[in-house]
């Protein structure tokens, strides 16, 4: 990761320790399993823009096992992927959080995630209502 090389590249002295903010052990271990287990495959250019949308249904078996974590520690994973550069990581988590919302109803995911509707009746009426043309498209 670009971000992990700044860091070791800047320091003043070799010894000293790197502080990675708000990434626990666990969830750093995690990270250097990812990172070891694709360190002599392809390398992510960062810098260019993919020609092709991203998909969520191309996940590698292992890749796949190894998000096989719960929600806390998923969302900690991509957190610190995020905050760390490490954009292969980042867009697994992505898929993986893809994968588990689609077809699922609003309400459902609300759920899985706990998220609290704090919408009243009538907003999401309005809301609806201004957001036809999205229904629309969805059946089409």
């Amino acid at each position: 990761s670009k971000f992990v090389k700044n860091i070791i590249d800047t320091r003043k002295d070799a010894e000293s320790p790197i502080v990675l903010e708000e990434v626990t052990g666990d969830v750093l271990a995690k990270i250097i399993e990812y990172c070891e287990h694709h360190k002599n495959g392809p390398l992510v250019n960062d810098d260019e823009h993919e020609v092709e949308p991203q998909r969520s249904d191309n996940i590698l078996p292992w890749d796949k096992q190894f998000m096989e974590v719960d929600q806390d520690m998923l969302f900690k994973i991509m957190l610190a992927s995020k905050n760390m550069d490490i954009k292969s990581l980042l867009d697994l988590g992505c898929k993986t959080v893809a994968n588990m919302i689609r077809g699922k109803s609003a309400e459902e995911i609300r759920t899985m995630f706990d998220i609290t509707d704090e919408f009243t009746d009538e907003e999401k009426e309005q809301s609806l209502k201004e957001n036809e043309w999205a229904e629309a498209h969805k059946q089409g």
